[in-house]
């Protein structure tokens, strides 16, 4: 009848919010994931306000105090072998860090939502030529993928995590693949599809929204690889280029003065490790939330 809705347009929105209430209920009791998103939330905040909060230009040298002690001479965390401020670097370092895991998680996101769902949807030939393309993907190192890249666009922010993300995508390409192959069966999309309903309405409307959990989980655990995986690239002098601060150039320097300047090294690494596993916390109470039958 003219005026009523359908109970098959009605039924995937419900079944969303109902969804993503349920998981939000269960990532909460995740003791260590609260933990974690908290330090996420705190990290963030940190990054965004990275000039404001930074006592010191994290690039400024001061030849008169190099290798200070912590606490000498306002300069809470000591500072380096040129005389920087090492807090300041380590609050610059940080924002560096996520803008790059940020900025290459939308890279492999972009490449593996719309490699994945399309392989799933149309499946036939589309399905064996993309996912031909993602077998080749995978077999090569990703790592080694990642430093050739870097090499041939540059040090910069941009190319650093266009190469980690176009490095990274391909598993999640493979996770969207099976949703859409599991999703595009379902009641919701054949009623949509009975309705006129063209590919890339369904694709977007009905197969990407219900899709959204377990991407959200490989992007969790995509963030902390992807912060390891520049710091990698800064320990083999691939990162990003000085004056900008980074986890891993600030390591690296700190391993040189291990013995002299030990806390150059001790605070890098801490903040290093506090950041991965944040972000870590965060993915296994996502995985958590998001891991229930139908």
């Amino acid at each position: 009848m003219a005026g009523v809705r359908t109970p098959a347009g009605d039924q995937p929105e419900e079944k969303a919010r109902s969804q993503w209430s349920y998981a939000w209920s269960r990532f909460r009791r995740h003791r260590l994931a609260s933990i974690g998103l908290g330090v996420v939330v705190v990290l963030v905040l940190v990054a965004i306000t990275a000039p404001l909060v930074a006592p010191f230009d994290p690039s400024a040298p001061d030849f008169g105090m190099t290798f200070a002690g912590t606490g000498q001479h306002a300069h809470l965390m000591g500072t380096d072998e040129l005389g920087r401020d090492t807090l300041s670097r380590l609050i610059f370092s940080l924002r560096t860090a996520l803008l790059v895991a940020l900025a290459s998680q939308a890279f492999a996101v972009v490449f593996a939502v719309g490699i994945g769902i399309t392989a799933g949807y149309f499946g036939g030939r589309a399905d064996q030529a993309l996912m031909a393309v993602t077998d080749v993907m995978f077999a090569f190192p990703a790592y080694l993928f990642t430093i050739l890249l870097v090499s041939v666009f540059g040090r910069g922010l941009l190319p650093i995590s266009f190469a980690i993300g176009i490095s990274s995508w391909v598993t999640v390409a493979r996770l969207m693949r099976a949703q859409s192959l599991a999703l595009k069966v379902r009641d919701y999309v054949e009623a949509g599809r009975s309705m006129g309903a063209g590919a890339f309405t369904i694709m977007a409307r009905y197969i990407l929204p219900n899709a959204l959990g377990p991407l959200l989980i490989a992007i969790s655990f995509g963030i902390p690889a992807a912060i390891t995986a520049e710091a990698g690239l800064s320990l083999l002098g691939l990162g990003v280029q000085p004056p900008t601060p980074d986890l891993g150039s600030m390591i690296s320097d700190g391993m040189q003065y291990v013995l002299s300047a030990p806390t150059l090294l001790i605070w890098s690494t801490v903040v290093f490790a506090v950041i991965v596993l944040a972000f870590t916390w965060v993915g296994d109470g996502m995985r958590d939330a998001f891991d229930v039958g139908e």
